[in-house]
């Protein structure tokens, strides 16, 4: 158990917030962006401290902290943020939801965040600064390595390595044995099926609109 503050005021921060005082025992006592970004010194009916004198506040001696940060320049900045966090001496905790599906022999660095049910495999391994949204799936002997957040309903299959900095989006599909390079962007609905070189950008194809309008539509 820790008293948490968490670094965020956005939605994510939110959830996080839900996440730890209903499904971890956990105690969130406050939040903390960088001084540019402080517009409240109240979230959730907690105290806002700006970063830049956290530690004068909740010393990390007596203080955990989690990141609650997006995949903004391609998890550029929650990496900025982590560093900083660990160099002031701020233990990270990792939060599993209770309703996650994984193994007592997991490999999983500080800082993650594993939503509802999502499903991580024996033999996989999740390094630090991960998020995986609800419903994703990392298959066997696959390794999601340092600064990758994973949207909802991502299929990760056996044998993968996903590298740092990548952003895999909502219900895409990473076939088995394929290895996505750094710094890549999956985008929604994508399926890959081949090796990635490092900052690659894929996108499905988008829906198409139709003129006819769903009144009309003869059988529905």
């Amino acid at each position: 158990m820790a008293n948490v503050v968490v670094y965020g005021t956005g939605h994510m921060a939110s959830v996080v917030h839900t996440y730890l005082t209903q499904d971890s025992p956990h105690d969130v006592v406050a939040f903390t962006v960088g001084a540019d970004y402080l517009t409240s010194d109240s979230f959730l009916d907690l105290p806002v401290v700006p970063f830049e004198g956290i530690a004068a506040v909740y010393p990390p001696t007596e203080f955990a902290m989690l990141i609650a940060v997006g995949f903004k320049q391609v998890n550029r900045v929650r990496a900025e943020i982590y560093v900083e966090a660990k160099q002031l001496g701020y233990e990270l905790v990792t939060y599993v939801h209770s309703k996650a599906t994984v193994w007592r022999d997991l490999i999983i660095g500080d800082n993650c965040i594993v939503m509802e049910n999502t499903v991580i495999q024996p033999f996989a391994e999740v390094g630090n600064n991960v998020t995986l949204g609800p419903g994703s799936s990392v298959g066997h002997h696959s390794i999601i390595m340092d600064h990758c957040l994973l949207a909802s309903h991502v299929d990760v299959s056996g044998n993968v390595t996903v590298e740092p900095y990548c952003f895999l989006g909502a219900n895409s599909t990473i076939r088995d044995g394929v290895t996505i390079a750094a710094e890549c962007v999956i985008g929604a609905n994508a399926a890959i099926l081949h090796n990635t070189n490092a900052r690659e950008v894929y996108v499905a194809p988008r829906a198409e609109l139709l003129r006819l309008p769903s009144d009309k539509l003869p059988r529905i």
